[in-house]
């Protein structure tokens, strides 16, 4: 079993350093304390989540060159060229589909604070609709699983449209989750906790606490494919 014993402190100054030295010319020559202290703790804890998820959530488990982000932004479509981000992130969406359009797990560290979120974060058109059909009859179930996530994740968050979809009843009693655009939980925990053994502990218990709404929205999402499938074969 792949254990986890924290980052080294000199991480988190990375990112505060990188924060004001946010440039190639100060990024290169620094390039190696980046892959030592930042990235390569960072791959050690993502084999040792997926060790965690072979237990309770195996087709979230992924390669970490997969679930690792890139610490270099894109910058053409964004006024800010700082060309580094200043925080590593992972994600672990469901088998079958890709970053965003899947319900996963997700986690970042910067210097500053830890990031934990969990959902269905950039769903395609045909999730959007698949998941508000589903909600229609099981709204009520998925409250039920959201509500067990609040005390470690707070509330159900999601970008939303100021009216129900046309198609949906504005009066209908999960009015609230028909609009919403995205269904995700997200926390932030003290960026400290990274450096201690107990940061593992606390991600497998949010994730695991997350795991029952993951897959009520993942079910959901994957009813759209197999309608797209079955479309093919007409």
């Amino acid at each position: 079993m792949p254990t986890f014993r924290g980052f080294p402190p000199e991480a988190l100054k990375f990112f505060a350093s990188l924060k004001r030295n946010n440039r190639r010319e100060w990024f290169q020559p620094r390039k190696e304390i980046f892959e030592s202290t930042v990235k390569a703790p960072m791959i050690e804890l993502v084999l040792a989540l997926n060790a965690d998820f072979a237990k309770f959530a195996p087709l979230y488990a992924r390669d970490p060159k997969q679930a690792i982000f890139r610490i270099y932004r894109d910058t053409r479509f964004s006024p800010d060229k700082s060309p580094y981000k200043t925080h590593l992130a992972a994600v672990f969406p469901k088998h079958g589909g890709d970053r965003g359009s899947n319900p996963g797990f997700y986690f970042s560290i910067s210097d500053k604070e830890i990031g934990v979120a969990g959902g269905l974060y950039e769903p395609l058109p045909e999730h959007l609709l698949a998941v508000r059909s589903w909600l229609l009859e099981h709204h009520a179930e998925f409250r039920k699983a959201a509500a067990k996530c609040k005390r470690l994740l707070g509330d159900l968050h999601g970008e939303s449209l100021t009216r129900v979809p046309k198609g949906f009843d504005p009066a209908h009693p999960a009015a609230d989750l028909l609009k919403m655009k995205r269904w995700t939980f997200y926390t932030t925990l003290p960026a400290r906790l990274a450096t201690t053994p107990r940061f593992h502990a606390e991600l497998v218990q949010r994730f695991k606490i997350m795991l029952p709404a993951i897959e009520l929205l993942a079910g959901a999402a994957s009813r759209a494919k197999k309608r797209a499938v079955a479309a093919d074969w007409i």
